[in-house]
């Protein structure tokens, strides 16, 4: 039996992000026929960590690394490099990157790759300048949208054409869902049959960038007069509760709905009509994603990845960044228009299958892996 390859993962915490939940995609999707994985990261938490462990792979968390050189954690990953022998160290992340660099140069693995999974429009100059010199040690640079490859990597860091790579995001099929489970929902929520939801699902970590503050300021305006509307927030954090008061300030704590965390979206999306996302920065926007491929029409801000992802009057509508009264005329222009909605979704539907699926995306990873493995 020919010799697997052996890959070793790096990146910040394994928890419940966007970046964690596209390893669980390599750790159940790549052929375990030709190929073994380790992941490490700094800190292990939430669900996917023990789904990856399912799979039958280890997951090795170090400790939050305090700074790019600190010698402490990067001797932890060079020997867990040594006992391995990784044929590719694959590292996402900054922390990520900044170990999979430095110790794959340092341990000469054959293969280096790392992945710049944000759009970072805040990353400091000597950051950038770190990561500069992390993408001369690499091999290969991902770039997980057309916005981090063209425009951050070969644009901000003149990085060559022959270095970077793009292969975007992909998500998970959405699951079955049954009509009878799908009216159960409603219930349990308080929707009816006639409601008009739209809806958002992120981690309500920093307002900053999520901004779902304004969601929730152009739905108040929005459903002035209209009982029969609703905004639903999928999602949790500390931000959550200035949420509610907010809500419950503009007068439509009865309208907002916040279903906190769920780890199965699908019935969710299921009972959107409209999906936005409003965010100041997204190098991709998972969400996008598994909301088109739900069939929904998306609202979103024309930022990052976000504005290849989504296709202005195609598969969605673009709004303007912290602009509440843009976000209030796009989300009444889809509830007067029913048929657009639905040619928007099939839109995105067939957007999203031809480019952003869980199988394309391990697909590309699994075909770069090969053809740096086959070169001396």
């Amino acid at each position: 039996m020919p010799k697997k390859i052996k890959i070793l993962h790096i990146q910040e915490t394994i928890a419940s992000g966007g970046v964690e939940r596209v390893k669980l995609s390599l750790a159940k999707h790549l052929d375990k026929r030709k190929f073994d994985q380790k992941f490490v990261c700094t800190i292990a938490a939430g669900n996917i960590p023990d789904e990856i462990r399912a799979e039958g792979f280890e997951v090795i968390p170090i400790g939050q690394l305090k700074s790019p050189f600190d010698w402490q954690y990067h001797k932890k990953v060079q020997k867990i490099i040594e006992d391995y022998q990784p044929d590719i160290i694959h590292g996402a992340v900054f922390e990520g990157v900044t170990m999979a660099a430095v110790n794959g140069w340092f341990k000469k693995v054959p293969v280096i790759i790392i992945e710049e999974t944000s759009f970072p429009i805040y990353r400091s100059w000597k950051a950038h300048l770190l990561m500069q010199m992390f993408s001369k040690m690499a091999t290969k640079v991902i770039g997980v949208s057309p916005a981090v490859s063209e425009e951050y990597l070969k644009g901000k860091l003149k990085l060559s054409n022959n270095k970077v790579v793009l292969i975007n995001n992909g998500v998970a099929l959405p699951r079955a869902v049954t009509t009878l489970e799908l009216q159960a929902a409603k219930n349990h929520w308080g929707f009816k049959e006639e409601d008009f939801v739209i809806g958002s699902v992120g981690r309500m970590l920093d307002d900053s960038n999520k901004r779902f503050s304004d969601l929730i300021r152009a739905f108040a305006e929005f459903a002035k007069g209209r009982d029969e509307v609703k905004l639903l927030l999928v999602g949790d954090g500390p931000e959550r509760q200035s949420y509610e008061v907010l809500s419950k300030d503009l007068g439509v704590a009865d309208q907002v709905l916040f279903a906190g965390y769920q780890s199965d979206v699908s019935l969710f999306y299921q009972m959107m009509d409209v999906f936005s996302l409003v965010s100041t920065h997204e190098s991709f926007g998972l969400v996008l994603a598994e909301a088109m491929l739900n069939k929904l029409p998306i609202l979103a801000t024309k930022v990052g990845g976000m504005k290849y992802i989504v296709e202005n009057d195609i598969t969605g509508l673009h709004v303007e960044t912290k602009n509440v009264a843009d976000i209030t005329r796009k989300i009444e222009f889809l509830y007067q228009n029913p048929s657009v909605r639905t040619r928007m979704g099939n839109e995105g539907f067939q957007k999203a299958m031809r480019e952003y699926t869980e199988d394309s995306y391990v697909k590309k990873i699994h075909e770069l892996y090969y053809s740096l493995v086959s070169k001396p």
